[in-house]
């Protein structure tokens, strides 16, 4: 610390924390690191939020393709590794842009649609009274993936532990509660 100068080092972080290489690991919702290299805490899902935004804007101002669908699985993703509800993560996040807004809109749909398709496929099952393979083998679907989508479909019976970067008042829930939360409201 006493070898560098605090200027020099608030500007050396500063180019740093605005690189893409930097962005694009906060985007992937990368644990955070000392200067040691020791995990220090997780990101919290608004700056996970930012840096994907951050990101897909600056590969679509380089780009001729959509890159929505893209930016959408990273949202996806970022929303189910939050826990937080539909509300919770509009709370954290408060974009104002409306390429921003409408891209978390369809994440959110899309999260509703994988929540009503788990709970379609967790129904029929119930209602077959077969094993897994059985119905597997009876829709022509692979008993693996059957058997991971019926215990996404499952309600979780331990609630995650609260996120300290969810204000006091919002409600933390499970990817599964979250995403079901999202079909209703819609």
């Amino acid at each position: 610390p006493e070898a560098f100068k605090r200027d020099e080092l608030k500007v050396a972080l500063g180019l740093h924390a605005r690189s893409t290489r930097y962005l694009e690991s906060v985007a992937a919702g990368l644990q955070r690191h000392d200067l040691q290299g020791e995990p220090v805490e997780p990101v919290a899902p608004e700056h996970v939020h930012h840096a994907i935004m951050e990101v897909f804007r600056r590969r679509q101002a380089r780009s001729n393709q959509d890159l929505r669908p893209y930016a959408r699985v990273q949202l996806i993703t970022a929303i189910e590794a939050s826990g937080l509800s539909r509300e919770a993560f509009l709370l954290c996040v408060r974009q104002q842009d409306e390429v921003s807004t409408a891209m978390l809109d369809e994440a959110f749909a899309e999260l509703g649609e994988q929540a009503a398709r788990r709970d379609a496929l967790r129904k029929t099952f119930d209602s077959s009274g077969k094993t897994v393979a059985e119905f597997s083998d009876m829709y022509g679907m692979d008993p693996a993936e059957v058997s991971r989508t019926l215990e996404q479909a499952r309600p979780a019976r331990n609630a995650p532990a609260a996120r300290t970067s969810a204000p006091a008042d919002v409600q933390v829930l499970p990817p599964e509660a979250s995403a079901a939360d999202t079909h209703s409201a819609t």
